[in-house]
């Protein structure tokens, strides 16, 4: 959502009597909502139904096929999903026939891209993975404009088509001086003489991370401070849990996203899985970061991206699988970044050499350009 909210505030620098409208699936309606609106309350979000195809990285195909209740039922029935989706985009569409559709990637955008390419409007794709997922691979080939947030040489996409921009991440993004993150500190509660961890699953949460870190918690907070944000699932669960440790020494959130910013910029040591718009806004804050990617997602396209961030000597990594054989992996490699500050200062440093902070501009200008070229085709015509 982050991304999508930095292209709508570059939209709006550039003429702010733009009709928006933001389309998402019921499961992150609530978090689009909070993050579109606070960007710009004139933006309408819209739900449709849109379903997704399970492929698990590292799991052979004829041990998913035999998993019916987990794979396979819910293939069938997001197949269904998808159809319908389908439908309520085309007519959506006809009723407000936009100049321009931009898919952000995910299984969200095959429904309303597809139905876009049908109805003749152009179609900007933004893919941020450095594997491309199998709606990407799919909209590529309808898209007028392909925008990458690797380097295309990661890409099979026409080169005709296609741009390296980065991933669009707000301007708030910026790397904060000493003074300014203590302040953030103080303003959360935390002594800023202490090590600050800021510990993120992403927007849903990562039950793995989230169970590590009830496991470490006692032992870590003895000299460091900590923020973990949950998700909404575990919320309730996890806050219970270390409900014994001082809240001057740990404080849980289930979602943040008015205040991420400032949060990211108080943290000397910041914990988060490889997701490609994470490490972006990181890498902009230039923090010292230790990365957890998800092995299971399609492609291991999360595994890749951490990998890249660690040959470029730009975080920490640590393997989920060694994390839960053992929660003393993620104890130690957190806590000795987070007592090192000449660790911390060379990490920054590399991390930071990562950003792309005109992305969100460059997207902007892509659509504007699709949009007027279909203008003037219609013109023409």
């Amino acid at each position: 959502m982050t991304p999508i909210a930095a292209v709508v505030k570059s939209l709006r620098n550039y003429d702010s009597s733009h009709e928006i409208r933001m389309w998402c699936d019921k499961a992150f309606e609530a978090q689009a909502r909070e993050i579109i609106t606070a960007i710009d309350p004139d933006v309408r979000v819209d739900i449709i139904l849109a379903g997704k195809f399970r492929r698990y990285y590292g799991i052979p195909l004829f041990r998913q096929l035999l998993r019916f209740s987990d794979i396979v039922l819910p293939n069938i029935i997001d197949a269904f999903k998808i159809l319908a989706g389908f439908v309520q985009s085309f007519v959506k569409m006809i009723a407000w026939r936009p100049d321009v559709v931009f898919c952000k990637g995910g299984f969200v955008c095959l429904p309303a891209g597809i139905a876009a390419f049908l109805l003749r409007i152009p179609v900007v794709l933004h893919d941020s993975d450095a594997h491309p997922g199998l709606t990407n691979r799919v909209l590529s080939r309808v898209a007028s404009y392909i925008a990458t947030g690797a380097s295309l040489d990661n890409y099979q996409y026409p080169v005709e088509k296609a741009s390296y921009v980065g991933i669009p991440i707000s301007s708030d993004f910026r790397m904060f001086s000493k003074p300014e993150a203590d302040d953030f500190k103080k303003k959360l509660g935390f002594d800023t003489r202490a090590p600050l961890v800021v510990v993120t699953g992403g927007g849903l949460g990562a039950k793995p991370i989230n169970d590590t870190v009830v496991d470490v918690a006692g032992k870590l907070t003895k000299d460091i401070n900590m923020i973990l944000i949950t998700g909404t699932n575990q919320y309730a669960e996890i806050k219970e849990k270390l409900a014994t440790i001082p809240a001057k020494k740990v404080k849980i959130f289930d979602f943040v996203s008015k205040g991420m910013v400032e949060m990211l910029g108080a943290a000397d040591v910041v914990v988060a899985r490889a997701g490609a718009t994470t490490l972006l806004e990181l890498a902009a804050l230039g923090k010292p970061t230790v990365l957890i990617p998800n092995p299971n997602l399609t492609g291991g396209h999360q595994l890749k991206n951490a990998e890249y961030y660690e040959k470029n000597d730009a975080c920490v990594m640590v393997s989920e699988e060694a994390m839960l054989a053992s929660s003393t992996v993620f104890f130690d490699a957190v806590r000795s970044l987070a007592m090192d500050a000449k660790h911390q200062e060379r990490l920054s440093l590399n991390i930071h050499r990562l950003a792309m902070p005109h992305a969100a501009d460059d997207v902007a200008r892509l659509l504007y350009k699709a949009a007027h070229q279909d203008m003037r085709r219609k013109e023409a015509a």
